[in-house]
């Protein structure tokens, strides 16, 4: 599965909404049934640089076409994406 153009748009909607929270996944979730979302601690994928990064999360796109689900740049190869709750200083 690529990713569309309008499809990142609706995770930028989700993910930059200033209110942003745990509501976040459960709003991509129903936004995209069929997509695998995975919450991960920053510890998690602290050493990968994330596609996107928003004020309270990093997005990081995966292609789990092969053996092994990996990490990706690439749109057009991913097949999931995994959401990285930032932390917030205050």
């Amino acid at each position: 599965m690529a990713f569309s153009a309008e499809d990142l748009a609706g995770i930028d909607a989700v993910l930059s909404a200033a209110e942003a929270g745990a509501e976040a996944i459960a709003a991509l979730r129903a936004r995209f049934p069929g997509l695998s979302i995975t919450l991960c601690d920053p510890s998690d994928v602290d050493t990968e640089d994330p596609f996107k990064e928003y004020e309270r999360f990093d997005l990081h796109l995966v292609n789990g076409a092969g053996h092994c689900w990996q990490l990706t740049r690439d749109s057009n190869a991913a097949t999931g994406i995994v959401v990285v709750k930032r932390k917030i200083s205050g």
